[in-house]
This record gives structure tokens, C-alpha cells and sequence, in this order.
């Protein structure tokens, strides 16, 4: 009989500890996956693109991981990088790696467009969040879009449209078209010449040339003869560089009777040419490292480590890295339905972008900044080389919803 209560007792000391483990349970670190939150920047870090995007694009990914803390929910947050070398299949058997393999959550940067489209499709696929920081095709958010793909720092109907806008209203309406042949070169060349047509404006030829050319003298020579008023250069990276370089041989540009546009130029590529070559030119961008404070504050940080300054797409995979950082926060798990929901419903305030808004379509919508690169004599500093003409606002930058081709958008 004695041992009745002892066993009564320790029973009672077993239940007394099952309900106190109960809510310990329910407070443990709420659901992240694999017990780590794993981003992978896949990026060119070899070839044409590198300086667009490359190491700069790891390096901002990193410092947004700093910023937030390293950790999130508890979890630790990693970054991961690889170099796809520029070759969509090397792209999309490193992406597959990363999310069957390696537990990598969101996918980072996917430049070029070709890589961008193989990537999102992929992670479609397998319910993987791919930030597009790096990719300009409207394919992206268009025909191609996906759920868990966010194209956040431009695409190519915001950089060409808005470009090709201000030049046929400053009277430049003949243009002639010189494309990269893939996905982005088709795109540029798309959304501009729908745009010179709404303007007005007079397409008097077009050509398209291999992706890292090694000589475009045959095609800007046709360019020449064509008479155009503007050569918009429908190509990216050390393709509009080398084009813009050639076209100074033959007279074009920097002065001259027919005018250069770069319908998709960063700022490493006027740092690649100088401002000798291209001063006067007017681009559209997302980025400029010059423009206020919070942008300077930031681009020093990011030039302290890489000596060299951002371009739009490094500020957008920080601003990216850090807007999925804190969905994950918001939604208390890292499930990709439940992130893409709350970047969704998140404004992105931050120094890349004020009131931006993750659309139904999956593009990132915020102002754009017609700048027209400086004179040698204008420039004060090392990287003085935008002048900001004018902002342009979200809800004039883009192509608006209601003329997506997304499937998502009319459900």
C-alpha cells in the first residue's frame, strides 16, 4: 500500500512535466526549415556582367545579413555564391543543386535575363523564392512570371521607354536600333520601339549582333548610314561599352550628328569608358550612389569593402536580401508562400527605394531617375558622374498593371 502514492506522486510529477513542456514547445523558435535560412547569390562573376553585378552582388547580400543581425527567428542566416559563369545551363544546374542539395531558400541577383527566366521557372517549380535583382526582361513579369519570383531592381521597360520618352520629346525621333541577341537585347529593343512608335517617332533600322562581340564596327557602320538621329544600344555590360568605344572611331556620339543611347547602362560601364566618351549621354536608372544622404551613407559602406561604388543592381540585392529578411520575420516561418505574402504587403522604404510595392505580377515598382552622364569638367570627385534631370515616378515608370500579360494578374 505504501508504494500507491509514491507511484500516485510520480505520476503526478510526470503529467505536472508533460504540461510544462507543452507551452516550452509551443515557444521554441518558430518554423525554419533545416534550422538555418540559406540565400544563394548566383551571379556572373567572370564574364561580361561581372562588374554589374559579380562579387559587388555577394558582398551586398552580405552586408544586408549584417545589418539585420545574422540571424532571424533565432535561425542563423547564411549566404552562399556561385558564379554561373554566363551560361543559362551552368545557371540552372546550380540552381537545381542549391534547392534540392543544399536547403538554399531564395535565390539572389539571376543576372542576365536568359539566366533569370531558366532560374524562376525552376524555382516555379519547386516553390522557391528567386529575387531577380539583376534581370531586365519584362518576360520576367509578363508572360513568364511566376509566384515566387520578385524582379525588383528595373526591368527593361523602365530603363528604354522612359530613355526613348525624353529623347523623341527633346525632338530626336529617327532612331536606329543595335540589339544583343537574347533574351534582354529582344526586350530593350521591344519596349523602345513601342514607345518611339506612342511618340511619334520613326524607326529607321535595326540590327542585332552576337552577345560578346569582340567587333561592332560592321554594325554601327550601318548604324552611320542609316542617317538616325539616335543609336539606342539594345545591349548590356562590355557589349555597350566596346559599342560605345567603336562608335567614337566613326564620329558618333560624344557631339557629333547622330546621338548615343544607352537604353541599359549601369554605372561601372561609364566608369569602364569615362566621361571623355560618355559625357552627354541620357540613361534611365534606379540606383545613383550620389543622390541623398541615406544613398551616400550606404555607398561608402559598400566602396569601403569593394573600392569600387554600387550599381542599382548591388543596392537592389541589399534592399532585396533585407525586404525577405524581414517577411521572414513578419510571417514567423520561411515558407515561401507565406514570405512571398508578406513581401507582398510590405512597402520597401529604404535608401534604394521609397513607398515600393511588390506587385501582383511580381514587379517592384518605384521611382526611376532620368540622369545625364557629366562632362570631364563637370565631375568634382572619382564616381561624379550623374546629373538627375528628373524623377520619375513609380506609376509613370512602368509599364502599368492592367497591361501585364501575367497570368497571375487576372486570375
Amino acid at each position: 500500500m505504501p508504494a500507491m502514492p509514491a507511484m500516485r506522486m510520480g505520476a503526478a510529477v510526470l503529467a505536472s512535466a508533460m504540461l510544462c513542456a507543452a507551452p516550452a514547445k509551443a515557444a521554441e523558435s518558430p518554423r525554419i526549415s533545416d534550422g538555418v535560412v540559406k540565400i544563394g547569390v548566383l551571379t556572373d562573376m567572370s564574364s561580361i556582367f561581372s562588374d554589374i553585378g559579380g562579387k559587388g552582388s555577394v558582398v551586398a547580400a552580405q552586408m544586408a545579413v549584417e545589418d539585420f543581425g545574422g540571424k532571424v527567428l533565432g535561425a542563423p542566416v547564411q549566404v552562399v555564391s556561385a558564379d554561373h559563369q554566363n551560361k543559362t545551363d551552368v545557371a540552372a544546374t546550380l540552381a537545381r543543386g542549391w534547392f534540392d542539395n543544399q536547403k538554399v531558400d531564395v535565390i539572389q541577383d539571376a543576372l542576365p535575363s536568359s539566366v533569370a527566366l531558366a532560374v524562376s521557372n525552376l524555382g516555379k517549380l519547386k516553390h522557391k523564392i528567386v529575387m531577380a535583382s539583376g534581370a531586365g526582361t519584362t518576360r520576367l513579369s509578363n508572360e513568364d512570371c511566376s509566384p515566387y519570383t520578385v524582379q525588383y531592381s528595373y526591368d527593361t521597360y523602365a530603363f528604354a521607354a522612359n530613355t526613348v520618352k525624353a529623347l523623341t520629346k527633346a525632338g530626336d525621333k529617327s532612331w536606329y536600333f543595335l540589339t544583343v541577341d537574347y533574351a534582354l537585347g529582344a526586350s530593350l529593343e521591344k519596349d523602345a520601339t513601342d514607345a518611339l512608335s506612342a511618340s511619334g517617332g520613326k524607326l529607321a533600322g535595326k540590327a542585332k549582333h552576337p552577345i560578346n562581340s569582340a567587333d561592332l564596327s560592321s554594325y554601327l557602320l550601318q548604324a552611320q548610314a542609316s542617317g538616325a538621329k539616335v543609336i539606342g544600344l539594345a545591349n548590356a555590360g562590355a557589349d555597350t561599352v566596346n559599342a560605345i568605344k567603336t562608335a567614337a572611331d566613326f564620329g558618333i556620339g560624344n557631339g557629333g550628328k547622330q546621338k548615343l543611347a544607352g537604353l541599359h547602362m549601369f554605372i561601372s560601364d561609364i566608369h569602364s569608358l569615362g566621361l571623355q566618351a560618355a559625357q552627354g549621354m541620357l540613361l534611365t536608372t534606379s540606383f545613383y550612389w550620389d543622390r541623398d544622404d541615406a544613398t551616400r551613407a550606404w555607398s561608402k559602406r559598400f566602396f569601403e569593402r569593394t573600392k569600387r561604388m554600387p550599381t542599382l543592381v548591388h543596392a537592389g540585392v541589399y534592399s532585396s536580401t533585407l525586404h525577405y529578411l524581414k517577411a521572414i520575420q513578419a510571417a514567423q516561418t520561411d515558407d515561401s508562400d507565406a514570405v512571398m505574402a508578406k513581401m507582398r504587403d510590405t512597402p520597401v522604404n529604404d535608401f534604394f527605394a521609397k513607398d515600393g510595392r511588390i506587385r501582383a505580377d511580381g514587379l517592384m515598382v518605384h521611382d526611376m531617375y532620368l540622369v545625364e552622364v557629366k562632362r570631364p569638367e563637370e565631375s568634382k570627385r572619382p564616381w561624379d558622374y550623374y546629373k538627375i534631370k528628373s524623377v520619375i515616378p513609380a506609376n509613370e515608370a512602368f509599364r502599368p498593371l492592367s497591361a501585364s500579360a501575367c497570368a497571375l494578374v487576372h486570375k
